[in-house]
């Protein structure tokens, strides 16, 4: 199993130490959001954390490491054209010697669309757009002239150089939850990250937020796997994973139930569904590397992205890094 280190809105001045640590603490790779404003659940506007630029902050952890991979979970594909956004990557690639995971995302945060005047058209808009992106990027990366009539975009004898370090490119990861995306992912994706389904709603909803659970995260894999098929790619060979937004890790199991049970009531789920939604890890060390090792097993999931927001921070971080992650 895989573990990465979600960034959100970190100072400048900590963000090459927080990477190090990161890459210290044998973290595989470090991700940063896109976003243009931090809204919390149920439409929570208000600007409380700063939007830094997700493509700076992956290179100044890129420069400030040599190991960890480097990534976003995920761009917004409305923000860019996606020529913009295939030399963006490719430089990063560069910089960070072939290190750089492509995450992209169709975008799904009304609010940001709506304060900026950028289009929202509707989810089977956006998720159309992001296919015709994904074709483009991969063709700009070949390093030809590269000519593309679509719905969206057109490229004419279009070339970009330098190209990726990476062959044939590197990796792509897409991010959502929502059947749309996952046929999309089952066509380009080298990595999914099974998330809550906000791109109808246009916000992170609480009751999405419970839908979200054990049973449905299988059968959002199995879905995934039956539409590569369809593709005639080998489901199989996609990695599978998932973002745990709030991590609690308690010093006995009552704390632990205490904790479990606190959430329970916010998220109005039953303690066991709470212990194992995916959005979710909260227990004992020992529970803890049960539950990701039972997540390995029973979904498929071979790569876990933590929130450093969720964790209480640095010390949450190092705590998580040396009690549970180094023992699964």
């Amino acid at each position: 199993m895989q573990f990465g280190l979600s960034i959100s809105f970190e100072d400048w001045s900590h963000l090459r130490d927080l990477g190090q640590t990161a890459e210290e603490l044998g973290f595989d790779a470090v991700f940063f959001p896109d976003h243009l404003l931090f809204e919390g659940a149920e439409r929570d506007g208000k600007p409380r954390h700063p939007a830094l630029d997700p493509i700076i902050q992956a290179a100044v952890v890129a420069d400030a490491t040599r190991r960890v991979r480097i990534g976003h979970l995920v761009l917004c594909n409305p923000f860019r054209h996606p020529g913009v956004t295939a030399r963006s990557l490719a430089s990063l690639d560069q910089l960070s010697g072939g290190r750089l995971i492509a995450g992209l995302g169709a975008g799904w945060e009304e609010t940001e669309f709506r304060m900026h005047g950028i289009a929202f058209p509707d989810v089977a808009t956006r998720l159309r757009m992001l296919d015709e992106a994904l074709s483009c990027i991969r063709g700009l990366w070949r390093g030809e002239p590269f000519s593309y009539a679509g719905e969206f975009y057109q490229l004419r004898d279009a070339l970009l150089l330098p190209r990726p370090v990476q062959e044939p490119h590197p990796p792509f990861l897409l991010g959502g939850g929502g059947r749309g995306l996952l046929r999309l992912a089952a066509r380009y994706a080298d990595v999914v990250n099974i998330v809550l389904e906000t791109g109808r709603d246009g916000y992170v909803s609480l009751k999405r937020m419970a839908e979200l659970s054990d049973t449905s995260f299988r059968e959002k894999v199995r879905f995934l796997r039956a539409e590569a098929r369809r593709h005639g790619r080998d489901g199989g060979k996609i990695a599978v994973g998932h973002m745990v937004s709030s991590t609690i890790v308690a010093d006995s199991p009552a704390a632990a139930r205490a904790a479990a049970e606190q959430a329970a009531g916010r998220m109005r789920l039953s303690l066991e569904a709470i212990r194992r939604s995916p959005a979710f890890l909260i227990g004992t060390p020992e529970e803890c590397v049960s539950e990701l090792r039972r997540r390995e097993a029973e979904w498929e999931s071979s790569q876990v992205i933590f929130t450093l927001s969720g964790m209480g921070g640095e010390p949450g971080l190092r705590r998580l890094a040396a009690e549970i992650l180094a023992h699964v």
